[in-house]
């Protein structure tokens, strides 16, 4: 059977639990990464959804002459497709010996 989508708002909701309990920290190290896991996923769902809902918002308000126009949209054409965005992180050592707060 199909799994139904949870709204925006439950998932987000969902999201703020997991959140909640990784903060209290009273969970094994098991339980923490399956909390972890599930909560990249739903961010992911949140914004893609996020997403979407901009993309629709830009086509009701404007038509290819700038003026507002409504135009029906289906599912696929909201998709962006894309690589996922990837931060890097760049550490220089100056050499000295202090430690780092991080």
């Amino acid at each position: 059977m199909a799994e139904k989508k949870q709204t925006f708002e439950s998932s987000l909701g969902d999201l703020e639990k997991i959140v909640r309990k990784l903060e209290d920290g009273d969970l094994s190290l098991e339980e923490s990464l399956k909390l972890f896991e599930d909560g990249v996923k739903l961010s992911r769902e949140c914004q893609e959804r996020l997403n979407q809902a901009e993309r629709r918002i830009e086509v009701l308000l404007k038509d290819a002459n700038g003026n507002p126009a409504l135009q029906n949209l289906a599912p696929e054409d909201l998709r962006e497709e894309r690589q996922p965005k990837v931060k890097k992180r760049i550490v220089f050592d100056d050499g000295d010996d202090e430690e780092s707060p991080f």
